[in-house]
């Protein structure tokens, strides 16, 4: 992809192919790397889950009041409803997702490289390319996921019903609307994490090579000595809170309508169109814009993490370690 040795020594130093990786590591250490990072940024879900839901006499209160309500009400433990269903079906989601992310975001590259696109221009069509297809092919375990984690999410919360349960509301869902319950808000999961995902790593691609450029490490560049860890985890991190503050601005609007068609029992369910309706009627235009802090927040502070623990993962679980650690 780049032509001078700057440009390479960069890349070879911050990004690790997908035939570089040792795989049964690469699963096995990203479970418990990943479970971790959830575990610590559950809550802001929870948060922003029921920010979105609310009704209009509660949907005014901030996200500090929403949190002092769930501990009043529930303590610590109700910061992490839902958390059991999350992880049971994250494992294998996160499986399809970053195969996918991989694979696709190498081919991508060799597709795109003949049109001699800038440096910035080809990591974020082949991220963004990668990452909308990695969103697709997991959606299919990530739904059924979401529905009932959000349910258990709000559960009890501005007249939503109680569960015991995320198996309990896996057999109410089941039982009352079929396998078809489980995949309710399924094309716009898809219209909303999809184009999300492509955004998220379009921006984050493009924005590291421009910090890099900016730092003098460009492909143009003269500099001969490569970056130092210190250096490439700065820019990763920068580029997470960059292309975190992209996406969650783009898409809080159709996150918010996904999430109160998910919630909805089947008996009060309605249609997209009605939702949009209740919304604007409540708060106006701004009422899609619901738990966008929160939601800012969990994109900017979940994809920094995530991929810090992302590329410290591969850089772990790559086959040449000793040279990257």
């Amino acid at each position: 992809m780049d032509s001078s040795p700057s440009g390479a020594q960069v890349l070879d130093k911050t990004e690790i192919n997908w035939d570089k990786l040792d795989k049964t590591k690469f699963y096995v250490v990203g479970a418990g790397l990943f479970t971790g990072v959830t575990l610590a940024l559950y809550p802001v879900s929870v948060v922003k889950t029921r920010m979105q839901v609310a009704m209009k006499d509660v949907a005014e209160k901030n996200a500090s009041s929403v949190v002092r309500g769930i501990l009043k009400a529930d303590g610590i433990p109700g910061l992490y409803r839902g958390f059991g269903t999350v992880i049971t079906g994250a494992i294998p989601a996160r499986i399809i997702f970053l195969t996918s992310l991989e694979t696709t975001k190498i081919a991508a590259f060799k597709m795109i490289e003949p049109f001699k696109y800038s440096e910035p221009t080809q990591a974020a069509i082949a991220n963004g390319v990668a990452g909308m297809t990695a969103s697709l092919m997991s959606q299919a375990v990530f739904v059924p996921i979401d529905v009932v984690s959000q349910r258990l999410m709000v559960q009890g919360y501005s007249g939503y019903a109680k569960y015991n349960g995320g198996l309990d509301v896996a057999r109410k869902i089941l039982k009352a609307e079929g396998i078809r319950g489980l995949y309710r808000g399924f094309g716009l999961s898809v219209v909303t994490y999809s184009p999300s995902s492509a955004i998220w790593w379009a921006s984050y691609g493009s924005s590291q090579r421009f910090i890099w450029r900016l730092l003098g490490h460009g492909t143009d560049s003269k500099l001969q000595t490569p970056p130092n860890q210190g250096m490439i985890i700065g820019v990763q991190a920068t580029g997470g809170i960059v292309a975190g503050a992209v996406a969650s601005c783009a898409t809080t609007p159709l996150d918010t309508i996904k999430t109160r068609l998910q919630v909805m029992e089947h008996e009060k369910r309605e249609s997209v169109r009605q939702v949009v309706k209740t919304l604007i009627a409540e708060d106006g235009w701004q009422g899609f814009y619901r738990g966008l802090g929160p939601r800012f927040f969990s994109m900017s502070a979940w994809g920094t993490s995530m991929i810090l623990a992302y590329e410290y993962l591969k850089r772990l679980c790559s086959k040449d370690e000793e040279r990257l650690l």
